[in-house]
């Protein structure tokens, strides 16, 4: 599916389908925090999503390299993603759990790879990863998400 069809699907979080089932392909949009970083989902369908962050000063750390914080932040994004693609968008997400391995520094643009490996319907868990450009994995993550009612 076209990622910019998944961005314009809904205009907020309580919108409904015509067989008045909640969608909440825009929640990712009208998360603010998402906008400060610059992440933009470049994908989100049947459990698998794709992030992108393109690296800025003001979220490097001492050391010019992407702060561990924007990391989980956006493998948290992803993960959120992954998971509401997985209930069709008809649910919401909450994080309550999330375990991350820093492996390398990270520059310039960078992707965030994640996907449900299972649960129900009241939990999903998910895993990971982020690459740079040149496909090197500079963090990983695993998290478990509740659905909650829109």
């Amino acid at each position: 599916m076209n990622p910019a069809v998944l961005e314009a699907g809904a205009d907020s979080v309580t919108d409904h389908t015509p067989d008045h089932t909640p969608d909440t392909r825009a929640l990712f949009a009208q998360v603010a925090f998402n906008h400060l970083l610059g992440l933009q989902r470049e994908f989100a369908e049947g459990g698998v999503a794709r992030l992108s962050l393109d690296l800025r000063p003001e979220l490097t750390n001492n050391f010019g390299v992407v702060h561990g914080g924007v990391l989980m932040s956006l493998m948290d994004s992803a993960m959120s993603s992954a998971a509401l693609s997985a209930s069709g968008f008809q649910k919401a997400v909450v994080t309550i759990d999330m375990s991350t391995s820093f492996h390398r520094p990270g520059r310039g643009r960078l992707l965030a790879h994640a996907s449900c490996q299972g649960g129900g319907r009241s939990v999903c868990f998910c895993e990971a990863r982020v690459e740079d450009a040149s496909g090197q994995v500079v963090a990983r993550a695993m998290g478990t998400f509740r659905y909650v009612r829109v």
